[in-house]
């Protein structure tokens, strides 16, 4: 019999996660991995194209040039060419990124907004990302110096929705960023290094380029794991305490003119942590607004620390105390 050459540990592991990944999909649905040309996408998209046909899922590829810089157009083109190389259909979008929020946050959002339109045009289940481990630890990090508490701190969820009836899946969130290089390597595929990746200017490359490495001096190797372990618990707890609101919120809310209002006497009876999550989820859900810890905590206050004060301007709306009653109207 013929000699089989063994499989390379990085693509057999970066296989594994993606197969895990798929493992849900129906047989003949469309699948679209996010691909920049970096190593991480790219390794995303070979192991997808493998294990995409054999759980028979049709896989196609979409990149997105944000036309920031010199050159994103061959970029995207090169990256298109080697997803062709690997028997994936590929297409290429060109967004206009506008300024609010910054130009990485303005970029963040043309791009998933480029990548739910694709998804909904082909009909896709899913929508995969090349997001690793090391992406995780860095994220927690940012979260951590921003003060935005345990939401932020359970960085990115390795399955979630993109859109109605389409899934947004990270695959490689346990896999370390060198063994998708390693992976590239292995099957011959040469990644495009973004030089956004390597600009300061980012607080996201800075953690990436200094901090980390200095935690991993510092405090022994590991850091990464660990952060994105904590990352992984605090969402399991938060995920716990979403089902604890979810079966007792009917019972504390009723619906106010324009607005909502939530029982005084049940909110001043939970825990702070309960308290807080319900207040948060209440403006979330009747006005798709987040509120700030300090603006939540204001709110709380209207409850256990009431003196007469009068309303409370939040984002989209407005808290006011009304007798036993906390209500939130539309501003």
């Amino acid at each position: 019999m013929p000699h089989r050459p063994s499989l390379a540990p990085a693509v057999a592991e970066i296989r594994r996660a993606v197969r895990a990944a798929l493992s849900g999909i129906p047989a003949g649905s469309s699948v679209l991995v996010a691909l920049s040309g970096g190593a991480d996408s790219l390794a995303l998209a070979a192991a997808t194209a493998f294990e995409a046909r054999n759980a028979g899922l049709e896989a196609v590829t979409v990149t997105v040039d944000h036309g920031l810089q010199d050159g994103s157009t061959d970029a995207a083109a090169t990256a298109a060419a080697q997803s062709r190389s690997l028997g994936l259909e590929a297409r290429v979008v060109r967004v206009e990124v506008g300024r609010e929020g910054g130009r990485e946050a303005a970029a963040r959002a043309a791009r998933y907004a480029a990548l739910r339109d694709a998804a909904s045009t082909l009909r896709a289940a899913a929508v995969l990302t090349g997001h690793t481990l090391d992406d995780q630890a860095e994220t927690v990090l940012l979260g951590l110096s921003r003060g935005s508490g345990a939401a932020s701190l359970q960085g990115m969820a390795a399955v979630s929705e993109l859109a109605h009836g389409i899934a947004l899946l990270r695959p490689l969130l346990g896999v370390r960023r060198a063994t998708t290089r390693a992976a590239c390597a292995a099957e011959g595929l040469e990644p495009w290094d973004d030089p956004h990746n390597s600009d300061p200017s980012y607080a996201r490359v800075r953690v990436r380029q200094r901090v980390l490495p200095v935690l991993e001096a510092e405090l022994g190797p590991g850091m990464a794991e660990a952060l994105a372990r904590t990352a992984e618990q605090l969402r399991e707890d938060s995920e716990a305490f979403d089902e604890m609101i979810d079966e007792t919120i009917e019972d504390l809310v009723e619906h106010a003119e324009a607005g909502i209002s939530v029982s005084v006497p049940a909110l001043a009876a939970n825990p702070p942590a309960l308290r807080n999550r319900i207040i948060r989820h209440v403006v979330h859900a009747e006005f798709g607004e987040s509120l700030t810890r300090m603006q939540t905590l204001e709110v709380a206050r209207l409850v256990t620390a009431w003196s007469g004060q009068g309303p409370i301007d939040l984002p989209g709306c407005r808290a006011r105390r009304v007798g036993a009653r906390l209500e939130f109207a539309a501003r």
